[in-house]
Parts: structure tokens; C-alpha cells; sequence
């Protein structure tokens, strides 16, 4: 035998020597107290379980050590005091260690300790015993138990199948296993880092290079970040796997709360929360092991990194990329004004927008309402009825091509509002529903920008269309006349004295060819395509973007292409839903003049007055006179406009809660 072993036998035999006096001590006092005088001497050892005290008689003592089946000295020692304050500390060793039955005790050859199935009966038993409440804490240890047998340390190691990546113990020491709060368990919590480095060494060692390593083992600064705060602890999973990539980016706002919200808000975060990790996360830009204060040089986000960090992922980034603001906010007029500025343009406008047209059907609903209630007649237009042969003849107001127009232009529409919403909002679950729909954002993106194509040739090929018209007759072209789409002070006039009718203070106004609220559908289309068309491009091609202008370019687009969106997408399913549908004398809806192209010569008298005079007088009326659509016409267009309501509303619902949920959000 060889010394040093021999001396470790002898020494483990002194102390156990000594173990054994505090046992004989401790059996000599129960006797004297008559503890013992009941039972045989002989059978005490065997009906009772060894208490901690007996244990500690031999593993209390400083540098305790056995030789384990590999000759080494394997360090058996538990500091009592440390011990007590743990949580396993009221507990009996012998519940752990089931295998020891006596004292002095047979060699073990292989620990049988299981913390799982420990911690799992005693949780059954709380359950059978109806004290779950009572030992909540332990509901939530079993929980973590069942994340960590689903996580990348549960499974078998590559070098042995026999034995698992990791288990409690590797991680947690046994004995020492402190509660929450407790002054134990924040000098614990600074060695995770190191204890995960006993495996993950290269990690370990780039780790303490970076800022978190320097705050924890130099600043010894309990709140700085050790690997369980980002890679989680139980339920830990290769960090390659997206669900992995996605859980560390959210872990990063448990410290940098605001840095993560403002992240949220950019195309890359919105692709995150919808559950894809394909776009850049917060490690992508700022490392991760390594990582160092964005203003330190050897920061990748450092002004002199920045655009070759952003080339990792776009590679033919070119120099305005550096401007983009990841972390801009609406709120912080001094570091993002053109952000605020934004923000507040585009709030205003949609206020303005909204508690106009919201009060002016509001009002208009109720005057129906009202006249409805004391039992008034309509229609509130009284003309002096048809002249002869105009019975039942039908007033062409749209040609098939506009009709198809429009028709192409709502399914479009509605489709950017889905695809793009769905993305805006993406923490509602109802935006990830459709994103898993769709399969992928990659998907819809490709969904929107086609439905963006659709939309914008439409508008181009009007536009192109009236620019034509108007050079053909430059100069005899009524700019202000009454079947000019351009807004004249008569439109003016008239809506004063649509509010007056609201108020009984006089009658409902007869309108030309064109009502002001049909020219504000009509201009508003020019607005939202220069607004929601132009920064969607910006943000299409964000290489060309880049290189012509600044890149908080690209904040301000983000933040109007969405704002703006909303305030269309809102006005469209209210405002132009009410004017068109929903108002009392369109009963019932829906109104369907835009899939027939025609309109019942009465109904146009009665809402566009003044052309029918003016086209009677002028004899150019009865070009304009067409029999009634088929019936299987009617139906079919009725089918489809209910059908486009139906969708409209849904999206509209669908904008709302997302809309709130964000509000609520901050």
C-alpha cells in the first residue's frame, strides 16, 4: 500500500474514532434522559434513522476525505453552520442518502442520491396530503425539475451514455443550496460563471473578458449578468436552436428593460416576437461573451464596428447604416429628435383626422336616428319623381374598368392591412396565428410587397389616366368645376351645411357629382400613397436608402409607414364604411353601385341632385341611363360586398386590439 493512502486510512480511522465517541455520547445521554430504557440496547440503532448529528460526527470534520474507486481522495467534508442555512438544512442526510442505513456504514461504491425523484415524492405526498399551498415552494422546484429533464444537460453525455451533460449536483452543491434573498445565495450566485466553466471553458474564459465578467469577478456585482441570466437555467437548450436565440434575446430585458422595448419596436424585433430568429437579435449586434459598453473600441456596435457588424448580415450596407438608431424612442426629444418630431406630426393627424370624421358620422347617424324616432319620412332629399320613360332605368355612374380597379384595390388593400398589422402588432396571438399561416414572415413579406405592387400600379394607371385627360384639354379643363375631383369653396359651403342639418338648423344640402367626403376618400388615397408608398420603399430597399441619406431615415419611415397604416386602415373600416354602407338611408347594406357600376335614376337624383338637373338640361342624361343589373348580377354583388365588409371589420377588430394592446404596453 502506498504512504500516502495509508495515511488517509489511519486518518479516516481517527476520525471516525471520533464519530464514533459522539455517537456513544449521544446514546449515553438519551439513556441517562431514559430515552432508551423502553427498547433493547441492541435494537435502537436499527428502528431509528442516523441523525445529522451522528453524520456530522465524521463529514463535520474539516478536509474529511475517502480514496474513491480511482485512488483519488474524494473530499467528503460538509461545514455544518453552512449546511443549517441551506434549504436542505432541516432535513435528515439518510433522505438523501438512502443507502446509508448505519454508522458506521459500508462502503458505497456509487452514489444513488436522485434529486429528482426525492423532490418529486415529496411533492406527491403533498398532493395526497392537500398541502400544496403549504409547500408552494416545492411545487416550484418540481416544475423546474420537469424543465431541466426536457433540457440539453439532461441528456446523455457524448463521451458516456451512461451519464447525463449535467445534473443537480454538477450545478447547485448539494449541501449548500441556498433560498432567494438570502446573502448565502448572492455570493453563490457569483460563482455560476465559473461553475459553468468547469465544462464550458472556452466560454468561461471569453466571458471574463467582457463587461458582465469584469462586473462579476472583479466588481463582485451581484446584479451583473452570469450565464443562467441569459441561457436560463433549467430549462437550458443549445444556444444554435432558434427557440434558444429567441429566449436570450428576451432574457436581455430582464436588465436592459428599455434597450429591449425600443429593440421590440424595429423590424428585427418584430420578427423576433412573432417567434422566427432569422433577423438580427440583441448578441448579433453586441456579442455575446464578449461584450464590451457600446462605447468602448472593442465594441462591435462601436461607431468604427458598426457598419461591419451590420455587414455581417446585410453585406452591401453602405455608410448611413452607422446612423440607424436600434434603440430610438419616440419620448427623448434631445438624442432622437426626428423621432419625436415624427411622433407627434403623426398623432396630431390622426386626431384631427378621427375626431372629425368620427364626430361627423356620429352626428349624421343620429340625426337619422332622430328623424327615424318621430316617425319622419325619407328620403330627406324630396324631388319631384321621374320624368317619363326614366321609370326603372338605372343611372351609369362607373365604367367596368374602374369597377375592376376598385375591386383589385380593396383585396389589396385589406391585404397589406393583414400582412403588415400582423407584424406591427406582433405580440398578439392573433398576428402570430396568421404569421403561421402564411408560414413564415418571409412569406408575407413577399405578400405584402405584391399586394404593395397591386395597389400602387392601380393608383399610377388613374393617375397616368387623368393626366392624360387634362393635357388633352389643358386648356378648356375646369379645375373648380363641378365635376373637377378638386376641392373647391363650394365643398366648403356644403359641409357647413351638412352640420347645420345635423342640428335642425336647416335642410340637408343637395350635392354635384362629387360629395366633399367622396373628394376626401379620393384625396386621401393621394396622401396615403406618398406617405405609406414612400417609406415603404425606404424600407424595401434599404441599401439605396442608406446610401442617399441619414439612417435614422429608417426609424422615421418604420414609425410613419405604421402610424399611417393604422390611420387608413381605421378610417377606411369606419368612416368610409359609414358614409358608403351604413348610414341609415343606405338601408340595407351594402351599397353596391362600385360592383354594378349603376345606381337607380331616383337614388342618383336624390344624392347628386344638382348633375342630374344639370345633365337634363343639357340633354346629355339619357346617355347615361341603362336597364337595372340581372338579378344574378344584384345577388352576386351583394354576396361580394357583404363578403368585403365582413373582412374589412375583422381587420378592423383585429387593428384595435392590437392597437390597444400596445398602448396598454407602453
Amino acid at each position: 500500500m502506498q504512504i500516502p493512502k495509508l495515511a488517509a486510512w489511519v486518518m479516516a480511522g481517527v476520525i471516525c474514532l471520533t464519530g464514533a465517541q459522539v455517537i456513544w455520547n449521544t446514546e449515553a445521554q438519551a439513556a441517562e434522559a431514559g430515552t432508551a430504557s423502553t427498547a433493547p440496547p441492541a435494537a435502537a440503532p436499527a428502528a431509528e434513522k442516523p441523525t445529522n448529528e451522528i453524520c456530522l460526527g465524521c463529514h463535520g470534520n474539516p478536509g474529511f476525505a475517502m480514496p474513491g474507486a480511482d485512488g483519488s481522495m474524494r473530499q467528503l467534508d460538509v461545514a455544518k453552520e453552512r449546511f443549517e442555512k441551506s434549504v436542505h438544512g432541516k432535513r435528515l442526510c439518510v433522505e438523501c442518502h438512502k443507502e446509508i442505513t448505519q454508522v458506521p456504514h459500508q462502503k458505497v461504491e456509487r452514489l444513488k442520491v436522485s434529486c429528482v425523484q426525492c423532490h418529486q415524492n415529496l411533492w406527491e405526498t403533498a398532493q395526497k396530503e392537500e398541502k400544496t399551498q403549504q409547500f408552494e415552494k416545492l411545487g416550484v422546484v418540481v416544475s423546474q425539475i420537469e424543465k431541466y429533464m426536457h433540457s440539453i444537460h439532461a441528456r446523455p453525455s457524448r463521451e458516456d451514455q451512461s451519464s447525463t451533460n449535467a445534473t443537480c449536483y454538477n450545478c447547485h452543491e448539494p449541501h449548500y443550496v441556498y433560498p432567494r434573498g438570502s446573502e448565502e445565495r448572492t455570493k453563490w450566485r457569483l460563482q455560476i460563471p465559473a461553475i459553468c466553466g468547469k465544462c464550458h471553458t472556452k466560454e468561461l474564459e471569453t466571458y471574463k473578458t467582457s463587461v458582465h465578467g469584469d462586473e462579476v469577478f472583479w466588481k463582485a456585482n451581484p446584479y451583473a449578468a452570469v450565464c443562467s441570466d441569459c441561457h436560463t437555467d433549467h430549462d437550458i437548450e443549445r444556444p444554435a436552436m432558434d427557440a434558444s436565440k429567441l429566449v436570450i434575446t428576451r432574457n436581455c430585458g430582464n436588465c436592459h428593460a428599455q434597450s429591449l422595448r425600443s429593440y421590440t419596436g424595429t423590424y428585427h424585433g418584430q420578427v423576433n416576437r412573432l417567434g422566427y430568429a432569422y433577423t438580427a437579435k440583441c448578441f448579433d449586434c453586441h456579442g455575446s461573451h464578449t461584450i464590451q459598453r457600446a462605447a468602448d473600441p472593442g465594441s462591435k456596435v462601436h461607431p468604427d464596428n458598426r457598419l461591419k457588424t451590420c455587414q455581417e448580415c446585410h453585406a452591401g450596407a453602405t455608410a448611413g447604416f452607422v446612423s440607424f438608431q436600434p434603440h430610438g424612442n419616440t419620448h427623448d426629444l434631445g438624442r432622437y429628435p426626428y423621432l419625436w418630431i415624427a411622433s407627434k406630426f403623426m398623432i396630431a393627424l390622426l386626431f384631427g383626422v378621427f375626431a372629425f370624421f368620427w364626430l361627423h358620422s356620429a352626428l349624421w347617424f343620429y340625426r337619422e336616428y332622430r328623424d327615424r324616432r318621430e316617425g319622419k319620412s325619407v328620403p330627406h332629399v324630396v324631388t319631384d319623381g321621374l320624368l317619363q320613360g326614366q321609370q326603372g332605368k338605372h343611372y351609369q355612374r362607373f365604367r367596368p374598368v374602374w369597377r375592376i380597379a376598385h375591386l383589385f384595390f380593396a383585396i389589396s388593400v385589406m391585404m397589406l392591412v393583414l400582412t403588415g398589422t400582423a407584424v406591427l402588432f406582433a405580440d398578439n396571438a392573433w398576428a402570430k396565428s396568421i404569421m403561421h399561416a402564411f408560414g413564415s414572415p418571409k412569406v408575407t413579406a413577399i405578400v405584402h410587397r405584391t399586394s404593395a405592387i397591386i395597389m400602387l400600379g392601380i393608383f399610377f394607371a388613374q393617375l397616368a389616366y387623368f393626366s392624360g385627360r387634362i393635357a388633352r384639354t389643358w386648356e378648356t379643363f375646369d379645375w373648380f368645376g363641378p365635376t373637377s375631383l378638386v376641392p373647391r369653396w363650394q365643398d366648403l359651403t356644403d359641409m357647413i351645411s351638412m352640420f347645420r342639418w345635423f342640428f335642425g338648423e336647416g335642410p340637408r344640402p343637395v350635392f354635384d357629382r362629387w360629395t366633399y367626403w367622396e373628394k376626401f376618400d379620393y384625396w386621401a388615397v393621394f396622401w396615403g400613397m406618398a406617405i405609406i408608398g414612400g417609406s415603404g420603399f425606404l424600407l424595401w430597399f434599404p441599401n439605396v436608402t442608406a446610401s442617399v441619406s441619414p439612417g435614422w431615415v429608417f426609424n422615421v419611415a418604420t414609425l410613419i409607414h405604421g402610424e399611417e397604416a393604422i390611420l387608413a386602415a381605421v378610417f377606411l373600416f369606419t368612416v368610409h364604411f359609414f358614409n358608403n354602407h351604413f348610414r341609415p338611408d343606405k338601408y340595407p347594406p351594402p351599397d353596391i353601385v362600385m360592383f354594378t357600376g349603376t345606381v337607380p335614376l331616383e337614388e342618383f337624383k336624390r344624392e347628386h341632385t344638382l348633375e342630374y338637373q344639370r345633365l337634363l338640361a343639357t340633354g346629355q342624361l339619357e346617355k347615361y341611363l341603362v336597364d337595372a343589373p340581372s338579378r344574378p348580377m344584384t345577388l352576386g354583388s351583394r354576396i361580394l360586398g357583404i363578403t368585403l365588409i365582413i373582412c374589412g371589420l375583422t381587420l378592423l377588430v383585429l387593428v384595435l386590439i392590437g392597437f390597444t394592446g400596445s398602448a396598454l404596453a407602453g
